[in-house]
């Protein structure tokens, strides 16, 4: 059978739409999410009559209750994808009236691709799309007006309610013309996000590729440590000292960094680092607001027992359309036996002195929370790694307890100890639980090093000379 115009355009655009939808569903999934999780939109209508005022009002008010949707699997690339052909298609429709069929296919296909690639840019991006797709049906519009004088009196009306309505048609907000598609960095994002929901498998799955960046060393320690083997296998990814453990809080880190920073303070129990990486992210962020950072604050503030702060975030995420539910439940009258337990087991870990600290004294910190918990098994951990990193055995020892805790990591850490004090006997390694084979296997790797990378005696080896 032979293709029409019709059929040959309609062929094409299933395809471009395919191509998009696949490529954010599979290829590129967590620069969606990430959006979402940056975003705010809430059903009041306090809010929306203050927030989406003056020109670009509707574009600003529809790209934020798009993004709401972001983070659902099939529905945010679904959605993208239908824009992008969209404006496909009015590019086609508005070139037909001057140009033949080829030549129109090939501006539209420019300018969806130019589309797609912007797409994949910065977090403006959703905004920008749609004052694109609404320029275009404006132009497109005024095209449809069949008499000439007619056509040019619409051109004033329309520009004007195109600008109240869509705004400028090029912003500093939207970005770089330019877009390009930074797929590696997606899956260092999806590590992020993951650990955000708290999904340690999928972290995990995700971090089997070594990205070698302090990011992703750090969730795949903090995934370990979640699963409770940190010890493990601290040294089956690239560290970098004691900043791929736990990562500082502070406004000269990107905002990225201090968002992913504070969910191992958060999980360790120091509410306060946490409460301070949520803040400052919130501010940094590209819309200065984010169902995350809220979700986190009320989160924080609840286990912290500030009622008055934890309503404040609760009430505005009770207004969303996804995070309603969630917050509803948790306010101090609605929560049900089963999160009271919850948030009273989180509370034991909350240290019992007042000091003041930055998140860049580890030790401390981490001392402090063991202080008011000595079963936080989680700081322990950390406060063990630390240690290691930090080549510094004597405190290790006296930190260790074998009977607690028992991991090839720290007996290799308790040999190096033992041979650096003269105590290299079977007799005194089984004092710390260390099994004899474990000695044999420290002379093969004076052998051959090159073969245990991923043991602390290789880590230790290569110390940097002070």
């Amino acid at each position: 059978m032979k293709l029409n115009n019709r059929n040959i355009n309609s062929l094409i655009a299933v395809l471009a739409f395919l191509a998009a939808y696949c490529f954010f569903q599979f290829a590129y999934p967590y620069h969606l999410m990430r959006r979402e999780q940056m975003n705010l939109f809430l059903f009041d209508w306090d809010y929306l009559l203050r927030t989406y005022q003056g020109t670009g009002w509707l574009v600003r008010l529809t790209g934020d209750f798009l993004e709401q949707f972001f983070h659902l699997p099939v529905i945010g690339p679904l959605t993208v994808s239908l824009l992008l052909t969209a404006i496909g298609a009015l590019v086609y429709r508005i070139c037909i009236r001057f140009l033949g069929q080829w030549q129109s296919l090939s501006v539209t296909t420019l300018v969806f691709i130019w589309s797609f690639l912007r797409e994949t840019g910065n977090l403006f991006i959703t905004r920008y799309t749609l004052v694109v797709l609404g320029y275009l049906a404006i132009i497109y519009a005024i095209l449809q007006i069949n008499k000439r004088n007619l056509r040019i009196l619409a051109v004033i009306p329309f520009a004007a309610v195109g600008v109240w309505m869509l705004g400028s048609p090029y912003h500093k907000h939207y970005g770089k013309i330019w877009g390009v598609p930074r797929v590696r960095y997606d899956k260092i994002i999806g590590l992020d996000t993951e650990v955000s929901r708290e999904n340690w498998d999928k972290v995990l799955k995700l971090s089997k590729e070594d990205f070698h960046t302090t990011e992703s060393s750090y969730c795949f320690n903090l995934a370990h440590a979640m699963k409770g083997n940190l010890g493990q296998a601290l040294f089956d990814h690239v560290q970098q000292g004691d900043a791929t453990l736990l990562l500082r809080v502070d406004t000269d880190k990107s905002p990225f960094t201090v968002t992913l920073a504070g969910e191992a303070w958060f999980q360790l129990g120091n509410m306060t680092v946490a409460e301070q990486s949520a803040i400052i992210a919130l501010q940094a962020s590209p819309k200065h607001t984010g169902t995350r950072f809220l979700v986190r604050l009320a989160r924080v503030n609840l286990i912290s027992g500030e009622y008055a702060a934890a309503q404040k975030y609760l009430n505005i995420l009770s207004k969303t359309l996804f995070y309603g539910k969630w917050a509803r439940s948790m306010m101090p009258e609605n929560q049900t036996p089963d999160v009271r337990d919850r948030i009273a087991r989180e509370r034991t870990k909350l240290p019992t002195t007042d000091f003041v600290h930055h998140s860049s004294e580890l030790r401390p910190i981490l001392l402090g929370l063991l202080e008011a918990n000595p079963d936080n098994m989680l700081a322990r951990n950390y406060l063990l790694c630390c240690d290691l990193l930090h080549y510094d055995l004597d405190h290790f020892i006296e930190d260790y307890t074998p009977v607690l805790i028992k991991a090839h990591n720290y007996h290799e850490a308790v040999l190096i100890w033992l041979s650096l004090h003269d105590r290299m006997t079977q007799e005194d390694a089984e004092l710390y639980g260390v099994d004899n084979s474990l000695i044999k296997r420290m002379e093969y790797f004076f052998r051959t090093p090159e073969k245990y990378r991923n043991t602390y005696w290789y880590y230790y080896m290569n110390a940097p000379e002070e």
